[in-house]
């Protein structure tokens, strides 16, 4: 079969590789598509940096090269013994954690920061393949009316749900969210959808700015307005309920931090290539904090799915869908360069 293999920075190679055997309670999934995630983009251009290289995962036992794609969503084609409540033809998303389930972290139900965390398609081989083999546990069926392209999505947007979460918000909660790439769409997504009215969205590309605008979002451009008076007027000088940092950049953190409320958190949902100075004092004087954000659990996955099933979110002007073969130039190098917002593969194609 075909697959999309990692072998180092800026080293992918578009090839034929086996189909891996079904074991015990795992299915084989006909890969329906696959998006191309900023985890992704950080490998190819930056990488290794979650690909164990060297050494070999302690929960999955791989290491370089391995077949990317974390966010996918596919139809069952084989179902290996042990396998209970899904059969052949099931179309469904992966949630591709692998977690130890021993740990403290795990034992108190947090498995998604599990002190040994991996995930299929940076640990093991995933889904920018025509086939791929993953366990049952992460399986979620998907309703008859959520293709398998927004099955695709579900992953990065249960990441921004999750997000949503923990800046503990209502539906009566003004919400700032810095950075409109696909995490950050999926923030606005996910706080419309827990009730709030108030969201703006902070994105200095006019590009991206007019994306979100299209699905309906208030922006604010950080080179045109001052983002915290702005936030102070819309909040009669309380600032911000909730803000959250999708962006990864220091000019973000910084204004982020001076537009949130006192005693109320910046979320950090970004990945960060380079350390970043953080203005502390607007923390201590505040009584602010820094809410990391990792990950999902499976019940943002139902959560997300159930959504998407009532016509919550819409692909519109964001995504682009390309073939396995134009991997490359259209999907790595087109995202860096800014060229494109989102891109799913299609391994048929």
């Amino acid at each position: 079969m075909r697959a999309v293999v990692y072998r180092g920075r800026e080293d992918l190679a578009i090839t034929d590789v086996p189909e891996p055997p079904v074991g015990h309670g795992e299915v084989r999934l006909r890969v329906g598509v696959n998006g191309i995630c900023g985890t992704d983009l950080h490998e190819y251009f930056a990488g290794p940096i979650f690909i164990p290289n060297g050494e070999k995962h302690p929960l999955t036992g791989r290491e370089l090269p391995v077949t990317l794609g974390h966010e996918f969503s596919g139809t069952i084609v084989e179902i290996g013994p042990g396998v209970d409540g899904h059969v052949v033809g099931d179309r469904v998303a992966v949630m591709p954690l692998y977690y130890c389930g021993t740990c403290s972290r795990c034992t108190e139900g947090r498995y998604n920061v599990c002190a040994q965390i991996g995930f299929h398609g940076l640990m093991s081989d995933g889904g920018m393949a025509e086939t791929t083999v993953v366990p049952q546990r992460m399986l979620h069926t998907l309703p008859d009316d959520v293709s398998l392209e927004l099955g695709a999505l579900v992953e990065p947007m249960s990441v921004a749900y999750h997000a949503a979460k923990l800046g503990a918000v209502t539906p009566d909660s003004t919400a700032v969210v810095f950075g409109a790439g696909p995490i950050g769409i999926g923030l606005w997504f996910a706080l419309r959808g827990l009730g709030l009215e108030q969201v703006r969205v902070v994105e200095p590309s006019a590009t991206r700015r007019a994306a979100v605008e299209r699905l309906g979002a208030a922006t604010l451009d950080p080179g045109a307005v001052d983002v915290p008076a702005a936030v102070a007027d819309l909040t009669d000088g309380r600032g911000a309920d909730a803000v959250y940092d999708a962006a990864g950049v220091r000019p973000a953190v910084q204004t982020a931090l001076a537009s949130v409320g006192s005693g109320k958190p910046m979320v950090s949902v970004a990945i960060y290539e380079t350390p970043i100075e953080t203005p502390l004092i607007n923390l201590v004087m505040g009584e602010s904090r820094i809410q990391g954000s990792l990950c999902y659990t499976h019940e943002d996955y139902a959560a997300v799915i159930a959504m998407m099933a009532r016509g919550h979110y819409d692909t519109t002007g964001w995504t682009e869908r390309i073939a396995l073969g134009d991997v490359v130039a259209e999907g790595f190098e087109a995202l860096y360069a800014g060229r494109k917002m989102k891109v799913l593969v299609d391994p048929t194609a």
